[in-house]
């Protein structure tokens, strides 16, 4: 963080980015439901979860922490693949999970890179009793064929046992793609959902409360400019922290030693401040 902004405001961190520490990132209580479920079931147990919602709701936060999350119970860093192509075709897909889990394929071979991973994964069951796990941020633009390979891929047995735990994150056009005829065998295997609906003013005002807290300036904005952020962000997390974070810069060059709702209106003035002040200038 600049280091102006953290000898004006008394700041550890810039808690309005998205570098904020995964230490200090707001867990509402719906999310803490999910995480409980995919570290206490989903995990011992496998299958597949899903968290979707709108840009800016969230989703990315809760990756982060259940990645985090899940390393501490993980036997070794190669039991959690994160994938970071999702546009893959099968043969790069196939190349992204054995880069992850530290094993050499053949993309070419498709047989003998699903028998492979799949030995790794039973092995790994076996050892740990835990699954090996799979996360995939912007899941909806995998495609059809991909998902359904994925499928695949962790069930044994008939289906009668899972090998993986894999969580799918995606806008909400995700849902909509597993309602697709030929993805409704993976859809109907969904066993943790998280919809990110539109945030109320309270739940707004509780993370913003606690990132202020976390950051070490908990008295950085006035009450009068909680609300005002809470009640302009439209629901929605990266709205509201991408103004603050304007009204931090802008602050910060007036040297103003906090953040009041005087500054919001000189940063985003109603329409009917606008049109008074375009009036007058052409008079």
């Amino acid at each position: 963080m600049n280091h102006k902004l953290e000898t004006l405001f008394g700041l550890k961190f810039n808690p309005f980015t998205t570098e904020v520490p995964l230490d200090a990132l707001y867990v509402c209580p719906r999310i803490e439901n999910f995480l409980w479920r995919i570290e206490n079931a989903l995990m011992r147990e496998g299958g597949f979860a899903m968290v979707h919602g709108d840009p800016g709701a969230g989703k990315s936060v809760v990756m982060r922490v259940l990645e985090k999350r899940l390393s501490r119970l993980a036997t070794n860093e190669r039991q959690i693949a994160t994938i970071n192509h999702p546009q893959s075709n099968i043969a790069d897909f196939y190349r992204e999970l054995g880069d992850q889990f530290n094993i050499a394929l053949r993309p070419a071979n498709r047989w003998m890179s699903f028998k492979s991973l799949r030995e790794r994964w039973l092995e790994h069951l076996g050892q740990s009793r835990r699954r090996s796990i799979v996360l995939i941020d912007e899941a909806q633009e995998m495609s059809p064929v991909v998902l359904g390979e994925l499928r695949l891929m962790a069930s044994h047995c008939f289906d009668s046992q899972m090998l993986l735990c894999v969580v799918l994150a995606g806008d909400n056009r995700l849902p909509e793609k597993l309602r697709r005829e030929d993805l409704l065998p993976l859809g109907s295997r969904i066993r943790v959902r998280l919809a990110l609906e539109p945030a109320t003013a309270e739940e707004l005002r509780a993370c913003l409360d606690h990132l202020l807290e976390a950051a070490g300036n908990a008295a950085l904005m006035t009450e009068e400019l909680r609300k005002t952020l809470c009640e302009h962000a439209l629901g929605n997390h990266r709205v509201m922290m991408t103004m603050a974070g304007e009204l931090l810069l802008s602050a910060a060059k007036q040297e103003l030693p906090q953040l009041d709702e005087k500054l919001f209106l000189q940063n985003y003035p109603s329409p009917q401040a606008t049109a008074k002040r375009r009036a007058a200038a052409h008079r």
